[in-house]
């Protein structure tokens, strides 16, 4: 088995803990919406930080005017959401969340993205934490009730998932992602945490 194969496994099967914020990262249409939506309701967090400025519909990109009522009728309270809107893509969102997760003193983070998506996500923010020397909990809860082989708009999802990973090669070589032996070894001092 391979550390991307071990990487995958444990990224899938994550355990989340009551953090102090959920990051909902945009993209997917409003589909990840959803999945926050569940874990504040279950009493995982009290914020939800929405990230994301791009509007691209073609990338399945919606705005925070969109996904804004969406959380509000679902029963989030206008004061517990937050909308980092600084950011255009992955590397962003996670600059500018630790900034802000880091400034508030939070500690553990609820990281939602769409399943295919996570992966890259993961990797990207770890990155940040790693880089910052950020103390951070960081929790992979993505959304997964979503279908692999429907037509979005914006691609099958199963065609998206190998897109990530030739993005995780191309943000690796940028050095924008952790390593799949660093998610690893972070994976197992998150554990001792806990």
């Amino acid at each position: 088995m391979t550390l991307r194969e071990k990487y995958i496994v444990f990224v899938d099967n994550d355990i989340i803990r009551k953090s102090d914020v959920i990051v909902l990262l945009e993209g997917d249409g409003l589909n990840r919406c959803a999945r926050a939506i569940d874990l504040y309701r279950e009493e995982m967090a009290n914020k939800v930080i929405f990230s994301g400025g791009i509007t691209d519909h073609n990338y399945g990109s919606v705005p925070f005017s969109d996904v804004y009522p969406v959380l509000i009728k679902a029963g989030i309270p206008p004061e517990a959401i937050i909308h980092e809107r600084n950011s255009l893509n992955t590397r962003e969102q996670a600059v500018e969340v630790i900034k802000l997760v880091n400034n508030n003193g939070w500690k553990k983070l609820l990281l939602v993205a769409s399943h295919y998506h996570q992966y890259r996500a993961y990797l990207t923010f770890l990155k940040e934490i790693l880089d910052t020397k950020s103390n951070i909990l960081l929790f992979n809860a993505p959304e997964r009730n979503l279908l692999w082989f429907e037509e979005t708009g914006w691609g099958k999802r199963f065609g998206l998932l190998n897109q990530e990973f030739l993005r995780i090669k191309k943000y690796s070589y940028l050095g924008h992602t952790a390593t799949f032996a660093e998610a690893i070894k972070y994976q197992i001092w998150k554990e001792k945490q806990i």
